[in-house]
């Protein structure tokens, strides 16, 4: 083991051990990570682990040894987090959660990123593919009940999604080609005709979708620059390159809100529309 992994192990990265290996679905495991100072994390629904897969292979690039997960579930109260980890890419993280096994150590950082839950808006549009769901699951249940959502979560395959950890299917699942940012701008359209008040896009996945997704919504927002970073188009971007990657593409994430309040029956997001881009993130790889 190289000087700088040494380093990373006893200083940088904290350790928990497998406590719990479910197979989710056909592409999709769950484990659980516990140790005795999860439960004093400053957790943010949204936030995400760093976890050293690679540590030890010393055939792996600095780089390549870490890896990057959403956080689909904390419990503060036994200290333990719940991560879900696709299997359908030829990545590290995909051969290395079909080989673990309870009782195994890992090495692991949680960081906040900027796509996070945020309560503030009365409707609620959730787009995503497999590397999403689980993310996209916390927030979910951290936006309040009271909220209007509808979603687009869709595979190739639908065998490939799983349920959230209560067991229950808050999403609306599709079977939908590669690529299928039509079929989804024609959903997104039928879907969000009904809703009312602020309203706020959660799109992440395949990077291609995202980008598609983020056109479409860009040329259907009637607005003003945000008050922070605005581009050309007047729509504010955050990037945060810190989160994941998953399978063979680019994995992208994008927060749309607006207040449809100010500016009745003029366009798809009304005014004051702002998007938050997590650049990369992931359910696996």
């Amino acid at each position: 083991m190289s000087l700088i992994e040494t380093i990373l192990k006893s200083v940088v990265l904290k350790d928990a051990v497998i406590t719990e290996k479910v197979k989710l679905s056909v592409a999709a495991f769950k484990i659980r990570l516990q140790n005795d100072t999860i439960g004093r994390i400053n957790f943010i629904p949204g936030s995400f682990l760093r976890m050293g897969l690679g540590i030890g292979k010393d055939e792996l690039s600095l780089k390549d040894k870490m890896r990057s997960y959403s956080i689909w579930d904390i419990n503060k109260d036994k200290s333990y987090i719940d991560v879900a980890i696709a299997t359908h890419s030829n990545g590290i993280g995909s051969q290395w959660i079909k080989e673990c096994n309870v009782g195994e150590k890992i090495y692991f950082k949680t960081k906040k990123g900027n796509f996070l839950a945020d309560d503030s808006a009365e409707s609620y549009m959730m787009v995503g593919d497999l590397s999403a769901l689980s993310h996209l699951y916390i927030i979910r249940r951290n936006i309040g009940k009271d909220k209007q959502v509808e979603s687009i979560l869709y595979s190739q395959n639908k065998q490939d999604l799983f349920p959230d950890v209560d067991g229950t299917l808050p999403f609306d699942f599709y079977e939908l080609p590669e690529n299928p940012s039509d079929e989804i701008i024609a959903l997104l359209r039928e879907k969000v005709a009904t809703f009312k008040g602020k309203r706020m896009a959660y799109i992440a996945g395949d990077s291609r979708v995202c980008v598609a997704l983020n056109r479409f919504l860009d040329r259907n927002c009637i607005g003003k620059p945000n008050r922070l970073k605005p581009n050309p188009s007047g729509i504010q971007i955050k990037k945060d390159l810190n989160n994941g990657y998953f399978g063979p593409v680019q994995r992208s994430s994008y927060l749309y809100g607006a207040n449809l309040q100010t500016t009745p029956n003029r366009g798809l997001c009304g005014a004051g529309c702002r998007i938050r881009q997590s650049g990369k993130m992931a359910t696996g790889t």
